[in-house]
């Protein structure tokens, strides 16, 4: 259960704040509802409370999580399927899952993989949405700006 104020990660969306539940009479049927201003765009978007561990919504990390996802960042990272729709699709996968480790791993591979060979257009924009998701979490964990959070992450990889 997820309160008002609640700041939350709603997989391939972002990192956003629960600013109401709601209850909608959908199809005669009542049901209650998150509502959640996502940080990037201020889109509303309504996650049905009864599904919502299902669709993966889930609490800010916590800031002890920190230091493990930066030790993952710095990994070497395992040269994936050679063929990047199958790469890919198993990397839309993971950011999917709403793990923040899954997330990192994309991150990090994407990143080094783009420093070898160029990224296609969709591999790109799961990056930048990997990355995103990355800053915004990791800056309301530590209670730092965006910009700081990124300019860590930044660093990370870059070693």
């Amino acid at each position: 259960m997820f309160n008002i104020e609640e700041n939350v990660v709603y997989p391939m969306h972002g990192v956003g704040k629960i600013i109401e539940i709601a209850t909608k009479t959908i199809l005669n049927k009542k049901k209650k509802y998150y509502v959640v201003e996502l940080i990037n765009t201020k889109m509303r978007v309504m996650v049905p409370v009864d599904n919502a561990e299902t669709i993966g919504l889930r609490h800010i990390m916590d800031k002890k999580q920190i230091p493990k996802i930066a030790k993952l960042l710095q990994e070497e990272y395992v040269e994936q399927e050679e063929d990047w729709k199958i790469r890919y699709q198993n990397n839309l996968t993971k950011v999917k899952s709403g793990s923040i480790i899954a997330v990192a791993e994309v991150c990090r591979n994407l990143y080094k993989r783009a420093r070898d060979k160029e990224l296609s257009v969709m591999e790109r924009k799961l990056y930048e949405s990997a990355y995103s998701l990355m800053i915004n979490e990791v800056a309301l964990a530590k209670g730092i700006t965006a910009e700081d959070a990124s300019n860590m992450i930044s660093d990370i990889l870059s070693k």
